[in-house]
């Protein structure tokens, strides 16, 4: 990768990720305030859906700039001594290398906004403070391990996907696919709905997931009945659809 394309992997990723963060932000605190011990009302229900918001202004652009760089960088350096029958696997491990870079930025981001967003009388400065103060540069970095462990079983779907409809569009118009066209194809290879296994077991993942992430849910959310807990489920689930089918994976991959 020259440094052309590295400046337009660093600049096109950096405001993909950040417009998709700012747009879904509403959406992922109700989610993460239904995930919450607390309850949903009692961790601030619809009130000041865009706590911490902060956090993601400033995380989502060097986040998904970090991701994209590193993705078109290893892509690249595997492309030349890996044959074209791999290409699949050459976009996993770059994904999965992309992955990792970004989460270094990912991870801080997250633990503070979802730590404003089940406290909304708190600031996102201060939630910062207080991670800081009571648990060191550690606290940041609370829940990494399960971050990439959930995010790379994704990326090893979604990004193969993503190219391999590129170029069968591409094949089939006679040029390299629009703008407008590889955010269809990302689209389409996103959404979660394409397994039906997900709706089993996304309840499980996202729980332990911010249980180990975030300080202040130290224990997954009790119900009072498993029809509670079922609506909860699909809730969420239809939130993560929404995100992957209509929104996220389009604005996302629409910087290619």
């Amino acid at each position: 990768m020259d440094w052309a394309g590295f400046w337009v992997s660093l600049t096109a990723g950096g405001i993909a990720g950040m417009c998709v963060d700012l747009i879904l932000f509403p959406l992922d605190t109700i989610k993460t305030r239904l995930q919450s011990p607390q309850g949903f009302k009692k961790a601030g229900g619809f009130r000041e859906i865009y706590a911490g918001v902060p956090s993601v202004a400033v995380g989502s652009f060097p986040n998904a700039a970090a991701f994209f760089v590193t993705y078109e960088f290893v892509k690249s350096v595997l492309a030349t001594v890996t044959p074209l029958y791999l290409s699949p696997v050459t976009h996993m491990a770059a994904a999965s290398s992309g992955e990792v870079v970004a989460c270094l930025i990912r991870v801080p981001s997250e633990v503070v906004k979802q730590r404003a967003q089940v406290s909304p009388s708190s600031s996102t400065f201060q939630v910062l403070s207080n991670t800081l103060y009571q648990e060191g540069i550690q606290g940041l970095y609370r829940g990494y391990k399960s971050t990439v462990l959930r995010e790379i079983p994704f990326s090893l779907v979604q990004f193969p996907v993503w190219e391999a409809l590129k170029d069968l569009w591409s094949w089939k118009q006679g040029h390299v696919v629009d703008s407008w066209q590889s955010a269809t194809c990302g689209a389409f290879a996103g959404p979660r709905i394409f397994s039906a296994l997900y709706v089993l077991v996304s309840w499980g993942i996202v729980c332990s997931h911010s249980c180990l992430q975030i300080k202040l849910v130290t224990s997954c959310p009790t119900f009072s009945g498993p029809g509670e807990q079922l609506i909860t489920i699909l809730f969420i689930t239809a939130l993560n659809v929404l995100e992957d089918l209509s929104i996220s994976s389009a604005v996302f991959f629409s910087q290619d």
